[in-house]
């Protein structure tokens, strides 16, 4: 594998590492009355969704071993520029549902 798609394989995996431990403990109550949780939160997911984009130019057949890779990058484009209509209680359910499915994915694929 090539050092470039290791190294954005790698920025996916910290970046939901800190995501997880952003979250820890929490529930959605306080995720949504804390203003700076929330920033910590987007702003790694736009990290996992630009590292996924450019993972994909790079290897487009990774697409089929990262379970949502497509809507991974959508949601990028969406807190990047539709951060108005951001809801808080979709980027808590995929922190509680597609997390820690997509840090697993990526872990192996790092291990190989």
């Amino acid at each position: 594998m090539e050092i470039e798609i290791k190294k954005c394989l790698f920025d996916i995996q910290q970046a939901c590492q800190l995501i997880a431990e952003f979250t820890m403990g929490q529930g959605f109550e306080a995720y949504q009355m804390n203003a700076m949780m929330r920033s910590a939160v987007e702003r790694q997911f736009i990290t996992i969704g630009e590292a996924l984009n450019q993972l994909l130019k790079r290897n487009p057949e990774l697409e089929a071993e990262i379970t949502k890779s497509r809507k991974i990058v959508d949601f990028r484009n969406v807190l990047t520029h539709g951060y108005t209509s951001i809801s808080n209680q979709v980027v808590w359910d995929i922190v509680q549902t597609d997390l820690a499915k997509l840090q697993q994915e990526v872990s192996e694929l790092l291990a190989e």
